[in-house]
């Protein structure tokens, strides 16, 4: 009985639930999370109210776990799930599209941009004062801006060989008064695709400075020693998107990675990324969709990205949230309604009427075919 009990809380399932049966239950990574909760209350109106689910926001590494010991139906990832205890009826279907952004709390109105040498000695320990020299030529130079031919999601569009469409392009001079104060890095502690995600993007963009592999647990990928008395107090961990958002608001002249979408609701700043063209991004859908166009993927769906593109406009912090979902449910009842989630949360109902107010990016054309052609083999 406890456990049962204790499972509900954790799924949300407590009294004041609609009068229909909540018949599906996902958990896992915390970055899809807001567009999975804003898109509940319209699916669950989609087919008449036969269906709904309820979704436990935690980390990719939950999620994982969870797919292992089918606790609840779906799981979300934001990074392939390759482990050896991976059940071989599950699929990867990309389902949410969005940036990491890099969020701070300065006190100043303008945008803080970096460049991926920058972020990583940030991140990694090296650059440690808002004044370094680094951060200073960032913020004070000329960079480029990208205006896209956008369709009606506010992605941009394509040409007749897949890439999008640039209508023009504008010298810009920035100019960032910095201060002359530490810089506290606020990461995430737990096992997150988030930070798998982030630590990839530091080791193919900036290898010279982020010297280590990837990883899942940021404090594994950290290139130096997290816990040297330089570290100490300055460079600090907290569980979850939301807790290391809110922690960075708490904390002047501090710097995290997280959803833009927290950005808002902590009162934090949203820094331009440089990409490889020179070119400050804004983290919003035009820069993730420019930069997934340059993104390979393979037959089961799992996408490599390439943060060398020199696609002039593409924001090289963009990822794809997986939905895990199984081939072998236990009822064809459970997994047409698996389906029926993911059908849902991709359409443009779910993914632009929704996600484009919350930061996320829609997924269409020829990834949105290929997630479908994943959907299609839930059974």
């Amino acid at each position: 009985m406890a456990k049962v009990a204790s499972l509900a809380l954790a799924f949300g399932l407590v009294a004041g639930s609609p009068a229909y049966a909540v018949d599906l239950q996902g958990s896992g990574a915390s970055f899809p999370a807001l567009l999975i909760e804003g898109c509940k209350a319209g699916f669950a109106t989609s087919d008449g109210g036969a269906n709904s689910f309820v979704y436990a926001s935690s980390s990719s590494g939950t999620g994982q776990a969870n797919s292992d010991k089918k606790i609840g139906d779906f799981w979300m990832s934001d990074g392939a799930y390759t482990a050896a205890t991976k059940r071989a009826s599950l699929i990867h279907v990309p389902l949410v599209a969005a940036p990491i952004a890099i969020l701070h709390n300065l006190p100043s109105s303008k945008t803080l941009q970096l460049s991926a040498s920058t972020i990583a000695g940030i991140f990694g320990g090296t650059i440690t004062r808002w004044n370094d020299p680094a951060i200073y030529a960032d913020n004070n130079r000329k960079t480029s801006v990208v205006v896209y031919n956008l369709d009606a999601n506010g992605n941009p569009k394509k040409d007749a060989k897949g890439n999008p469409i640039v209508l023009r392009t504008k010298t810009v001079s920035s100019n960032y008064p910095l201060p002359n104060k530490p810089i506290k890095v606020i990461y995430r502690a737990d096992s997150s695709g988030t930070s798998e995600n982030f630590t990839n993007y530091l080791a193919k963009s900036a290898s010279a400075v982020w010297t280590k592999a990837k990883n899942k647990v940021f404090k594994d990928s950290f290139p130096g020693d997290i816990n040297s008395v330089a570290n100490l107090g300055r460079v600090v961990g907290a569980n979850s998107s939301t807790g290391v958002a809110q922690m960075v608001g708490k904390t002047p002249y501090s710097i995290t990675y997280a959803e833009v979408n927290y950005a808002e609701a902590n009162k934090l700043k949203i820094s331009n990324v440089i990409n490889p063209t020179g070119a400050s991004v804004i983290p919003n859908s035009t820069g993730v969709g420019a930069f997934l166009a340059s993104a390979t993927q393979d037959a089961n769906g799992f996408l490599t990205y390439d943060y060398a593109t020199k696609e002039p406009g593409a924001y090289p912090l963009g990822i794809v949230s997986y939905m895990l979902a199984d081939t072998a449910y236990a009822t064809k009842a459970q997994a047409d309604a698996v389906k029926a989630v993911a059908t849902y949360i991709l359409s443009s109902k779910c993914s632009n009427d929704v996600g484009k107010a919350l930061g996320f990016s829609v997924i269409d054309g020829a990834l949105l075919a290929k997630s479908l052609s994943q959907v299609a083999k839930i059974g």
